[in-house]
C-alpha cells in the first residue's frame, strides 16, 4: 500500500515544497525516540507524522512502509555500535565491541528483541561482522570456531543488557512502591524479608549473601558485574580457539 502511494506521488513531479525540509533521517530519528520511550508498538506512520507536524502521507516520500522504517531504525542502532578495525589483539577488539553493543542496547532497549540474529541487516551491521571475523582471523583459527566465539560474545552482551534493563525497570517500580513509605518502614520490610529467609533454616547458602551484604542488583556494581562476565567469556574463548590465540591473552 505504502509503495503505491509513493509511486503515485512520484508521477506527479517534484516533492511538494512544504515537504522539502523533511528528511528520511528526521523520520528515523523520531521513530527511534518514540520506540526508546514507549516501545516499538507505539511506532506508526501516523504517530511519527504527528510528532513531526506533517501529514502521514508525506512520510511515504522517504519511507515506503512501516517495515522499511523498522529496518532503518535497526540500521541506525547498528551505526552506533562500531567494532574496531582488527588491531591484532582479538581480546581487546571483542571487548571494545561488547561495550559499545551494551551501551547501544541501554539507549535503545527495544532493539534487544531484534538484533543479534539473521544475516547482516545493512552496511553498518555487515561492517561490524566483517571486522569481528577479521579480529579472530589467524593461523590455527578455523572459521566455525571464530563464528561461534563471536556468537558467544553477542549472546552474553544481549543477555547481560536484558537483565540490566530489567533491573532498571525493577528499581523504578520499587521506588514507586516505596514512594509513600518512610525510611523506617522500608528498613522494616527488608528486615522482615531477611528474617523469613534466615528463620526458615532452609537457605544456608542464601544467608551467606546476607552476611556479606551483597545486593546482586545494585546499580553501583552494574558495570563491574558486566566486566566480570565479559572477562569470563573471553577467557573461555581464549582456551578454545588455539594455542597461538591463547598467547594473545
Amino acid at each position: 500500500m505504502a509503495g503505491r502511494h509513493k509511486e503515485a506521488w512520484k508521477g506527479r513531479g517534484e516533492e511538494p515544497r512544504q515537504l522539502r525540509g523533511l528528511s528520511r533521517d528526521d523520520i528515523v530519528a523520531t521513530a527511534i525516540a518514540v520506540a526508546d520511550a514507549e516501545g516499538t508498538a507505539a511506532v506508526s506512520m501516523r504517530r511519527i507524522a504527528r510528532d513531526l507536524s506533517v501529514g502521514a502521507m508525506s512520510l511515504y516520500w522517504h519511507v515506503t512502509s512501516k517495515d522499511e522504517l523498522h529496518q532503518l531504525m535497526l540500521e541506525a542502532v547498528h551505526g552506533e555500535i562500531e567494532a574496531p578495525e582488527p588491531s591484532g589483539d582479538w581480546r581487546a577488539d571483542l571487548a571494545g565491541y561488547a561495550r559499545d553493543y551494551r551501551a547501544a542496547l541501554h539507549r535503545h532497549p527495544w532493539a534487544i528483541d531484534f538484533l543479534g540474529v539473521g544475516p547482516p541487516s545493512g552496511p553498518n551491521d555487515a561492517r561490524n561482522a566483517d571486522r569481528l571475523i577479521g579480529a579472530l582471523d589467524g593461523p590455527g583459527r578455523d572459521a566455525v570456531t571464530a563464528m561461534w566465539a563471536l556468537l558467544t560474545v553477542g549472546t552474553y552482551v544481549m543477555g547481560a543488557a536484558l537483565r540490566e534493563v530489567q533491573e532498571i525497570r525493577w528499581h523504578r517500580a520499587a521506588d514507586e512502591a516505596r514512594a509513600d513509605m518512610t525510611e523506617e518502614e522500608v528498613a522494616a520490610a527488608r528486615a522482615e524479608f531477611e528474617r523469613m529467609i534466615r528463620g526458615s533454616g532452609r537457605y544456608p547458602h542464601l544467608t551467606k549473601i546476607f552476611d556479606a551484604d551483597i545486593d546482586p542488583d545494585a546499580p553501583e556494581t552494574r558495570d563491574a558485574r558486566f566486566e566480570f562476565g565479559l572477562g569470563c567469556v573471553l577467557d573461555g574463548i581464549a582456551a578454545h580457539i588455539s594455542p597461538a590465540a591463547g598467547e594473545d591473552h
